[in-house]
């Protein structure tokens, strides 16, 4: 299984997007693809099309050892599943913040359940807290998307690295910043000039923090589409609302690369019901 967290440290980063689409195209491909939602805000889960009522449960049940994985997990296609998020897990980290080795509970719970998929993708919140850091001690890899814009991709994306390298340095040694992907990519001299930026850090690797010395810039762009953001408003995939779109273009050739830059790693566990 190859488990991977979309992570970004600002909002409306396509982070969301992007690993609902990237799943929904895996899954279309004959993968077995499992989304967790760990955004207190849901997007990815009502990007799905899955709306919780009150008492309906959620990751936050699993976190806090009141459900199992199984209990919670929701098939919204062939071959996707998705692990919802619920509003109630503002208050969660709170309620975590005393519980012995709480950066490890998505971890091992994950691992009490016989769960076997190709790929797991976890949609991080904008910010490192507690759950970030859930998702890190789990996964092996580490997607961030970028938007061309120099604020976020120097200053926002060093700060980054400097968090995956701390992380893997304490908590997960495994842990690599495993693929670059550009977003809301537009033909201007300024995307073209943050492009070139970006590919220019990773120049000299072997002086660069270990944990991002293997990352993959995505030749893949995904082009500004407005029907990317209507698909979401909908809780559809861009593949339910839009198949013939840029969007939906971009995100299955992003799906290809991604499967053959990375592939799969055939070595464990959770299997959905």
């Amino acid at each position: 299984m190859r488990s991977i967290a979309m992570m970004g440290q600002m909002g409306s980063v396509g982070k969301t997007t992007s690993i609902v689409n990237i799943s929904a195209a895996l899954a279309t491909s004959g993968k077995r693809v499992c989304v967790v939602d760990l955004d207190p805000q849901s997007h990815a889960t009502i990007h799905l099309g899955v709306h919780l009522a009150d008492d309906d449960k959620s990751i936050y049940d699993v976190l806090i050892g009141k459900s199992k994985i199984a209990e919670v997990q929701h098939q919204v296609a062939e071959n996707l599943w998705l692990i919802p998020a619920h509003v109630d897990m503002i208050g969660a980290e709170l309620e975590l913040a005393s519980v012995p080795g709480r950066e490890l509970i998505l971890r091992d719970k994950l691992a009490e359940d016989n769960f076997s998929v190709d790929y797991l993708f976890i949609d991080c919140p904008p910010s490192l807290g507690l759950f970030t850091l859930n998702a890190l001690t789990t996964v092996q890899d580490v997607f961030v998307p970028l938007e061309p814009n120099y604020f976020f991709a120097w200053l926002g994306f060093t700060r980054l690295v400097e968090t995956l390298e701390s992380v893997r340095q304490r908590l997960n040694e495994s842990l690599r910043l495993s693929g670059i992907l550009l977003y809301m990519f537009d033909d201007t001299k300024l995307a073209d000039e943050v492009s070139q930026g970006i590919a220019e850090f990773f120049d000299q690797r072997e002086k660069l923090p270990r944990v991002c010395r293997e990352a993959v810039i995505f030749a893949t762009k995904i082009r500004s589409d407005v029907r990317l953001a209507e698909a979401q408003s909908h809780g559809k995939t861009i593949f339910e609302y839009a198949p013939n779109s840029y969007g939906a273009e971009d995100y299955r050739n992003l799906a290809a690369e991604i499967v053959s830059k990375l592939g799969v790693i055939h070595e464990s566990s959770i299997s959905p019901t």
